[in-house]
């Protein structure tokens, strides 16, 4: 995927802030725009206060695609994956982030701040964006993630 042009939705809390930073530079360097939804300092904060709108705009369609960033990666992905629309996927490593676009369909990437590097951080998005869905047998299953 070509995110050149794309408005990319942004969320993380206190401990996900600065690496949320590095990684909305290397989007905007590559032709992205962010909406950032917050945090907006490393000051103590609760990531759900910013997981839930970035999740309800990515529901909407406002932005097609969302990265949100904690110590763990755990609470902010648990919380975006309350919305009926949200796939959001926890990944640590390359072939998550692919596996989590092609077979799942993702479309929010979860990240732990605490355990990976701002390097690592970054081929995890550049993989993520640069991966399709597959489709095919995997779509049926997509389909049955939400609860209708």
């Amino acid at each position: 995927m070509d995110i050149q042009g794309l408005t990319i939705a942004m969320a993380s809390d206190h401990a996900g802030y600065n690496l949320k930073q590095d990684v909305r530079a290397w989007l905007e360097n590559h032709g992205a725009q962010v909406k950032d939804y917050g945090c907006y300092s490393t000051e103590s904060c609760d990531y759900p206060d910013f997981a839930h709108p970035l999740a309800e705009a990515v529901e909407k369609g406002e932005q097609p695609l969302g990265i949100v960033i904690c110590s763990t990666g755990n609470g902010i992905c648990m919380t975006a994956n309350k919305h009926q629309g949200i796939r959001a996927a926890l990944c640590w490593d390359v072939p998550l982030a692919q596996l989590a676009r092609q077979h799942n369909n993702a479309n929010v990437l979860g990240m732990p701040a605490n355990f990976i590097s701002r390097d690592k951080a970054l081929e995890i998005v550049e993989a993520f964006f640069a991966t399709d869905f597959e489709g095919g047998r995997h779509e049926r299953r997509v389909n049955k993630i939400a609860i209708h």
